[in-house]
């Protein structure tokens, strides 16, 4: 999957905007939003969010889970558990990313944030990418990651066609093995149960 339409996909996640103007509700393809009232809360897409902050008519209020406490504890989670931890938003990445570029003057401590976010997601990609080293070499035919993320998956895929043609090739040995493992059985088989197979002891 591209990283464009990863990010497509992460736009449409809802986030919390206070305008400073009003307006009627929007009706969108997939919905409804709003309506804008100045000064009060409302939920809008993200890029709805990212769009309307740079003219300057809304102010973004960041998710609850982009906090550094929250933030650290996840890290410090993920960091001592060997599976990976359920994050607070599939798109964590991308709403970040889109947040923090678009409005950091918005954002609460916004480089510590920035900072570690980006821990979590190289701590995830190194354990990710070392459960695909001992699914490789521990010679596995399938393999269970929950938790992953649309981004996190697509990090990797540089060296997922690697990873499938050795196991496809394990599993066309294993097969070929188990074939002539077969083929030798019934082979020795036919051959002890023929007229003189106990020639020797026949007279």
């Amino acid at each position: 999957m591209d990283p464009s339409i990863i990010e497509f996909i992460g736009e449409k996640c809802m986030i919390s905007i206070i305008p400073n103007f009003s307006n009627e509700p929007l009706h969108l393809i997939y919905g409804s939003v709003g309506p804008f009232r100045a000064g009060f809360p409302v939920f809008v897409p993200l890029w709805m969010a990212t769009h309307l902050r740079k003219q300057q008519k809304c102010r973004i209020v960041p998710p609850e889970w982009m906090d550094m406490d929250i933030l650290e504890e996840i890290k410090e989670e993920e960091k001592r558990s060997k599976f990976f931890t359920k994050m607070p938003c599939e798109h964590y990445m991308v709403v970040a990313q889109l947040v923090m570029s678009t409005a950091p003057d918005d954002v609460p401590r916004c480089e510590e944030l920035r900072t570690v976010i980006k821990d979590i997601f190289d701590i995830r990609e190194s354990k990710l990418r070392t459960s695909i080293d001992a699914f490789i070499k521990g010679e596995g035919t399938y393999a269970k990651l929950d938790n992953l993320t649309l981004l996190e998956i697509h990090s990797v895929r540089p060296i997922l066609p690697y990873s499938l043609d050795h196991i496809a090739r394990y599993q066309r040995t294993a097969t070929a093995s188990q074939r002539d493992t077969s083929m030798l059985s019934a082979s020795m088989a036919g051959s002890s149960s023929g007229p003189n197979s106990n020639s020797l002891f026949s007279q």
